[in-house]
């Protein structure tokens, strides 16, 4: 079939990266103007009709389910919206008219694509065809379907050991696509299953599994609405998971109090304007927060520590009024050593580590106290620390210590961030399945799954990195500009003979690659699935454990996209060979077949076809939550005892985290802006307190380059810098600064990881400012107003 043409977007004519206008943060989110985006950035991309017909279908019980985040619907009847500004971009990013054809890459060689912006990359559209890079090429050209897998395969076979491969799974992966992809690899003869978990939530499962036996939240939405307070901490909902501010709303109507520990004043923390209600349009919306707490960065473990001290000293006043001791005799282990640490907690150095004074510390434990139904709710801010598992279960001992684990309204709820990130764990993507999971895939298959642990993403790069791996294949994702140490990284992948990307869209890791390179194009959420027998749905598991169906309807972008189940089932077939056990042929063809053996291998996926169907699907057991059940070495809740820990800041030196702009998931940039925080046109920005700004003598609207400092093992300073950014003045903390990634990933040691999680330490990096000597801005830097 001929292929129209469509041009290239030329967005980067004219763009400065570097320039920024600077306008003030906004103190609301949502509202018209998020709808009034969200349709723009539709329009734009998907065209008027395109665009009615997709929106209506978003998050819908017969639609597919958003693409972005993982917050999950609320039972019962949907919005006609069901969506929020950021999903709405997502979907236009997918379902975009805009496409990467051969010819695109006929005009374009690598290195040209690999000298554009991200945000460039991100902008031409759906791949329509597989591509490959052989050795020697400077170009991608078409390479015919069964001709890829027949180099995929040749190429692992020719490995000395099935562990010199990494397989990858971005979190974007339905359920039955990563059942099978886990199944292929340990067919194949590995665990080294790195996934976007390692890089977000693993220490809240590595926190949660030690303290209650389950690495997952214990709560539901409905619990959310009934609690009586609601503490968030190192998380924005406004730009992340803003559908999670209409469940807030609801909470508040119910007489909740929210508390907000966050190092930045979020406009989603502050107040929300709901654009489906009169108030939200024409009234001031609803205040979210009634207690905002200003944290220094890596503060949050002091915080919990120091909440914990007064929680004690309340029951001392009034026993009985504070500890659930019954809960603590019956469901819980390590009370008495985690009491004894607690009570000896200083408070002034609470104080020095939290930047909080003692006022607002004694307030929020009020409000902990007088609350009978509490929910804790966190995400990266809490996860990216060295000390992050530490925090977690700091933050979890102050809910057991008042039984607010397995009750209505009460529990722990990490905030995943991407859709069906949970799902794909619960499937086995996981470089460390429990032996049940094995044996079960085992058995179920006829199979002899591999019982080494395998590599996650850190140690992944490392052995790319020291010759220890020499393929790579990602499945989704954008794993180049995901990662840590940018450096080492890229380095690592074009030290592999072959990189495999299965994806929808153009990124940075198509140009980042090895010696010979695929890319695979695949189906999205947005697009109609038909297989031998029929249209096909998937599944996918949201933030509180409900599985429910997804089922796209638009006509995919080129008729040379497989979708992700048909892509490893023939990448099986070609590399295990026609007599394998596992009938890949059959899952190809019909879904529910893969549904079927789901059943008989996860817990709790029993009956899944039927129960999926349900309207809003099912939910997967949860032991804490339904019976107060702990499968821990105890088979109790254990209080969680670490050494107080906290970041300091070093003379002459900030403390940096890494967040997202508003217009930005994960590593996809949908644009220049980032409305809440007022930054309109760039991302090489810096936000830094003015008093730090004095401090260092600089000035509003300098430009610095960013060097971060690390020990170098042997008593020496390891420097990395990141050129040329913006120092915009923000009401951070003292001594402490932010900044946008993927543009300071390259800030960050490959070996700067959280203890037991291995998760990369994004929120608390060491840095100095230097200025750009005899830098001269064009429009760079301007301010428009307050």
């Amino acid at each position: 079939m001929a292929t129209r043409r469509t041009p290239d977007r030329d967005i980067d004519a004219g763009y400065d990266e570097h320039a920024a206008v600077i306008t003030g943060p906004e103190h609301e989110a949502a509202g018209v103007k998020a709808v009034m985006v969200s349709l723009h950035r539709g329009l734009e991309q998907m065209g008027p009709v395109r665009t009615a017909a997709t929106l209506a279908r978003l998050n819908q019980r017969h639609g597919f389910d958003c693409p972005g985040c993982a917050w999950p619907e609320e039972p019962g009847g949907r919005k006609l919206a069901e969506f929020c500004e950021n999903g709405a971009k997502a979907v236009a990013e997918e379902a975009t008219k805009r496409r990467v054809t051969p010819e695109f890459f006929a005009r374009h060689s690598v290195a040209e694509l690999d000298a554009k912006p991200e945000y460039w990359l991100s902008q031409q559209g759906r791949l329509t065809h597989p591509m490959l890079l052989a050795p020697g090429d400077t170009h991608y050209r078409p390479v015919d379907w069964d001709e890829a897998y027949r180099l995929i395969a040749d190429e692992l076979q020719s490995l000395d050991s099935p562990n010199d491969a990494l397989f990858y799974t971005s979190g974007r992966t339905s359920n039955e696509a990563a059942f099978l992809y886990q199944l292929l690899v340990r067919s194949y003869g590995t665990n080294n299953l790195p996934d976007c978990s390692n890089m977000c939530h693993e220490s809240s499962g590595t926190a949660l599994t030690e303290s209650i036996g389950i690495g997952k939240g214990s709560v539901t939405v409905e619990d959310i609405v009934d609690a009586d307070c609601i503490l968030i901490a190192g998380q924005n909902p406004g730009t992340n998971h803003p559908r999670m501010l209409s469940v807030l709303e609801k909470a508040k109507a119910r007489g909740a109090k929210i508390i907000a520990v966050n190092p930045l004043p979020e406009a989603g923390l502050m107040r929300f304007k709901d654009p489906q209600k009169v108030k939200g349009v024409v009234a001031h919306g609803v205040a979210i927060a009634d207690e905002f707490v200003q944290i220094r960065l890596g503060g949050d473990m002091a915080l919990f520590a120091g909440l914990g001290r007064l929680l004690f000293e309340a029951e001392d006043r009034n026993p009985g009024s504070v500890l659930d001791r019954a809960f603590i005799a019956d469901h819980c282990a390590g009370f008495d050593e985690y009491e004894k640490q607690t009570r000896a907690v200083d408070l002034d150095t609470v104080v020095e580590a939290t930047g909080i004074d003692r006022e607002q510390l004694e307030r929020v434990a009020g409000m902990l106290i007088s609350s009978q139904r509490t929910v804790f709710c966190w995400a990266m801010g809490l996860t990216q620390h060295r000390h992050a598992v530490a925090t977690i279960g700091e933050a979890t001992n102050l809910l057991l210590m008042r039984g607010m684990i397995g009750k209505p309204g009460a529990g722990v709820c990490p905030v995943r961030g991407h859709s069906n990130v949970q799902g794909d764990r619960t499937m086995g993507i996981w470089e460390q399945m429990p032996e049940e999971f094995l044996a079960a895939l085992d058995e179920r298959f006829g199979i002899t799954s591999p019982r080494t642990h395998g590599h996650d993403v850190v140690n992944g790069i490392r052995a790319m990195r020291d010759g220890h791996a020499r393929v790579f294949v990602g499945m989704g994702g954008n794993f180049v500009s995901a990662t840590p140490d940018t450096e080492v990284t890229e380095a690592a992948l074009r030290s592999c003979a072959l990189t495999v990307q299965i994806s929808t869209k153009l990124n940075r890791s198509h140009v980042v690659h090895g010696r010979t390179a695929l890319i695979l194009p695949t189906l999205g959420r947005t697009d109609r699935d038909v297989q031998a027998a029929g249209k096909q749905l998937v599944s996918v598991e949201d933030s509180m454990s409900m599985v429910h169906l997804s089922r796209g309807s638009l006509t995919p972008p080129s008729e040379h996209l497989r979708s992700e189940v048909a892509i490893v089932c023939q990448m099986a077939r070609t590399l295990l060979g026609p007599e394998h056990p596992v009938p890949w042929e059959q899952f190809s063809g019909s879904y529910d077949l893969i549904r079927d053996a789901i059943a008989d291998v996860v817990d709790g996926c029993e009956d899944y076809n039927t129960r999926v169907r349900q309207p809003d699907g099912f939910q997967l057991p949860n032991p804490p939550r339904d019976s107060r059940e702990f499968q821990t070495a105890t088979g109790k809740a254990n209080f969680a005892i670490y050494p107080l820990e906290w970041v300091e800041v070093p003379p002459g030196r900030l403390v940096l985290q890494t967040l997202r702009s508003h217009d930005q998931y994960n590593t996809t940039i949908y644009g220049l802006d980032d409305r809440y925080r007022g930054v309109k046109g760039g991302r090489r920005v810096v936000f830094v307190n003015p008093a730090d700004i004095a401090s260092l003598g600089l000035a509003d609207g300098a430009r610095v380059d960013l060097i971060s400092e690390f020990p170098d093992g042997t008593g020496g300073i390891e420097e990395r810098r990141t050129k040329d950014f913006l120092v915009v003045p923000y009401p951070t903390p003292v001594g402490n600064a932010a900044s946008y990634y993927p543009e300071t990933n390259p800030l960050i040691p490959l070996d700067h990881t959280a203890a037991k999680s291995n998760t990369p330490v994004s929120k608390a990096i060491v840095i100095r400012l230097e200025s750009v000597q005899g830098a001269e801005r064009s429009d760079g830097g301007q301010r428009t107003g307050g």
